[in-house]
């Protein structure tokens, strides 16, 4: 009897549970410190996976629908995520409920008359672009990449304690212990990232992806420019040249690629300068999403860029 109470009250927990779904890994890595102690937060997008031009499956829109909490960052990042989350109670669209902080939160918008150059400077910064592929994703003058901030992060850590005690406040307190639990690990893992950073501020690098102005303002590591090119299709010789240039002018001792870009990509860029080659997942895909997913984040990213640009490796 006793064993069939317990049983009970365990499927009754199940019954009851949040159905929390996040477009992109870091948001799900965020959610999960939350949601630590219950049901984890299921993730949209595999990892992998870019979220600026994904179609969706019809088992996409099932999950969609079933979901309690759509965590997304809003139109600037998953544009096809509009129509359906328009009228949807439980979305919770993060990048417009964000408080700014003391850095500038917006790109400048690309200069127009400059796009069918090879280069131009965008905000002080050396843009190389691909002229052959003009089909490359904008984030509009707003970067949606809001993840990389730790003030950022403990924000979306806040927004989603809310909406979780509103939808469970059965456990309400579990949610408030793990918040603060959150917010005092990433202080911790905001210094030992600042601390890893230092040494290597000084040193210049390009990206491949437009993606780390969070990253760079909040730890005071600016890049020297980036590409526009396709992660499929090496570049054509004009833009190689126009990349090779910008890589000595810019004294840059790194170029960092992305997963989804092919090595023969990455090798025709940098062949034939003095840059050395690594990676950065700012979609953190091969993270383990527990609850301390997004620290294991941080400081492999830090790792993995300072690992560079000091010739760690």
């Amino acid at each position: 009897m006793r064993a069939l109470f317990f049983l009970g009250l365990f499927f009754a927990g199940q019954a009851n549970a949040v159905n929390v779904l996040t477009t992109v890994k870091p948001l799900q890595l965020i959610a999960n410190a939350i949601t630590d102690g219950g049901e984890s937060a299921a993730l949209l997008l595999k990892p992998g996976t870019s979220p600026h031009d994904y179609a969706l499956k019809p088992s996409d829109l099932h999950r969609i629908n079933d979901a309690d909490l759509v965590i997304w960052v809003g139109p600037e990042l998953e544009q096809f995520l509009e129509p359906l989350l328009k009228d949807h109670s439980g979305s919770l669209a993060l990048m417009n409920r964000l408080s700014p902080h003391d850095h500038h939160d917006e790109h400048e918008p690309h200069d127009e008359h400059h796009h069918d150059e090879d280069k131009h400077h965008d905000n002080g910064k050396i843009v190389i672009t691909q002229q052959e592929d003009h089909h490359d994703h904008h984030h509009g003058s707003r970067d949606p990449h809001i993840w990389l901030d730790p003030h950022n992060a403990l924000q979306i850590a806040e927004l989603i304690t809310q909406r979780l005690s509103a939808l469970d406040s059965a456990n309400l307190d579990r949610y408030q212990q793990n918040l603060a639990r959150f917010e005092a690990k990433l202080a911790a893992t905001d210094q030992q990232v600042s601390a890893r950073l230092a040494p290597a501020r000084d040193k210049g690098y390009f990206v491949f992806h437009d993606a780390y102005g969070y990253w760079e303002q909040h730890y005071h590591i600016p890049s020297r420019g980036h590409f526009t090119v396709s992660p499929e299709r090496a570049p054509g010789a004009k833009t190689v040249a126009s990349i090779h240039e910008a890589l000595k002018q810019a004294n840059a001792e790194c170029v960092f690629a992305e997963p989804q870009f092919r090595p023969a990509v990455v090798n025709a860029v940098v062949r034939g300068t003095q840059a050395r080659v690594a990676e950065l997942d700012p979609l953190a895909t091969a993270v383990k999403p527990d609850s301390d997913g997004y620290f294991h984040f941080m400081l492999k990213l830090a790792d993995d860029m300072a690992a560079c640009l000091l010739n760690e490796r």
